[in-house]
């Protein structure tokens, strides 16, 4: 094999797999919700006022950060405050 040849089955192998990774992502994430204000300090999934993103929260509970939980389970949740759209705090 040339290694015009080579690249290119490389090229087209890396392709493949970020294809099939992103639909697992996607698929994963449907089965999923956000839940704001029930995730521990440092144990966010992402998303706040003062934060970006994941495990950056400083307060237990902090109502606009939110936890991935399975679909259909946020508001029966018994700790915090469960809420589907972020609160202010």
């Amino acid at each position: 094999m040339n290694t015009k040849t080579t690249a290119t089955l490389v090229a087209g192998a890396l392709a493949a797999a970020v294809s099939m990774a992103a639909a697992t992502m996607t698929a994963h994430a449907a089965d999923q919700e956000k839940c704001y204000g029930v995730s521990l300090a440092g144990q966010n999934d992402c998303a706040a006022g003062a934060h970006s993103c994941q495990g950056q929260s400083t307060m237990d509970y902090d109502p606009a950060s939110f936890k991935l939980v399975p679909a259909g389970t946020c508001l029966s949740m018994k700790d915090g405050k469960p809420s589907l759209e972020p609160m202010n705090g």
